[in-house]
Protein backbone atom coordinates (compact mmCIF):
# COMPACT_ATOMS: atom_id res chain seq x y z
CA UNK A 1 0.00 0.00 0.00
CA UNK A 2 1.79 3.27 -1.12
CA UNK A 3 -0.11 5.39 1.26
CA UNK A 4 1.49 8.88 0.02
CA UNK A 5 -0.92 8.62 -3.16
CA UNK A 6 -4.21 8.87 -0.56
CA UNK A 7 -3.01 10.69 2.37
CA UNK A 8 -1.94 14.73 2.10
CA UNK A 9 -0.26 17.08 5.27
CA UNK A 10 -1.06 20.69 4.41
CA UNK A 11 -0.97 22.99 6.98
CA UNK A 12 -3.96 24.57 5.48
CA UNK A 13 -6.23 21.69 6.23
CA UNK A 14 -6.83 20.61 9.88
CA UNK A 15 -3.67 22.47 11.16
CA UNK A 16 -1.54 19.98 9.50
CA UNK A 17 -3.07 16.96 10.23
CA UNK A 18 -2.41 14.02 8.16
CA UNK A 19 -5.89 13.67 6.16
CA UNK A 20 -7.38 11.22 3.25
CA UNK A 21 -6.64 13.71 0.29
CA UNK A 22 -10.05 15.61 -0.78
CA UNK A 23 -11.13 15.65 2.58
CA UNK A 24 -10.64 17.02 6.10
CA UNK A 25 -10.98 12.94 7.80
CA UNK A 26 -7.92 12.65 9.58
CA UNK A 27 -6.23 9.57 9.69
CA UNK A 28 -6.35 9.85 13.68
CA UNK A 29 -9.61 9.97 13.27
CA UNK A 30 -9.97 6.81 10.98
CA UNK A 31 -7.34 5.05 13.09
CA UNK A 32 -9.50 6.16 16.03
CA UNK A 33 -12.32 4.27 14.85
CA UNK A 34 -11.15 1.60 13.67
CA UNK A 35 -9.48 1.29 17.45
CA UNK A 36 -12.79 1.22 19.11
CA UNK A 37 -14.03 -1.30 17.06
CA UNK A 38 -15.79 -0.09 14.19
CA UNK A 39 -15.50 -2.14 11.05
CA UNK A 40 -14.23 -1.03 7.57
CA UNK A 41 -18.11 -1.51 6.71
CA UNK A 42 -19.13 0.30 9.38
CA UNK A 43 -17.04 3.36 8.81
CA UNK A 44 -18.13 2.85 4.56
CA UNK A 45 -21.52 3.37 5.53
CA UNK A 46 -20.91 6.40 7.70
CA UNK A 47 -18.00 7.92 5.21
CA UNK A 48 -19.26 7.20 1.83
CA UNK A 49 -17.21 8.79 0.07
CA UNK A 50 -14.10 6.77 1.79
CA UNK A 51 -12.87 4.33 0.14
CA UNK A 52 -11.47 0.57 1.48
CA UNK A 53 -8.26 1.80 0.05
CA UNK A 54 -8.39 4.95 2.44
CA UNK A 55 -8.68 2.97 5.55
CA UNK A 56 -5.82 0.99 5.03
CA UNK A 57 -3.95 3.81 3.63
CA UNK A 58 -4.53 5.51 6.81
CA UNK A 59 -3.15 2.07 8.77
CA UNK A 60 -0.30 1.99 6.04
CA UNK A 61 0.72 5.79 7.39
CA UNK A 62 0.05 4.94 11.13
CA UNK A 63 2.46 1.79 10.47
CA UNK A 64 4.95 3.97 9.11
CA UNK A 65 4.86 7.00 11.78
CA UNK A 66 5.47 4.40 14.45
CA UNK A 67 7.97 2.65 13.02
CA UNK A 68 9.99 5.87 12.56
CA UNK A 69 9.12 7.11 16.03
CA UNK A 70 11.90 6.61 18.38
CA UNK A 71 12.07 6.02 21.87
CA UNK A 72 14.89 7.69 24.02
CA UNK A 73 15.05 7.01 27.82
CA UNK A 74 15.64 9.45 30.27
CA UNK A 75 17.52 9.41 33.52
CA UNK A 76 15.38 9.13 36.36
Amino acid sequence: MNWQERIVVDPKILVGKPVIRGTRISVEFVVGLLGRGWSYEEILREYDHLTREDIQACLAYASDALQAERVYLLPG
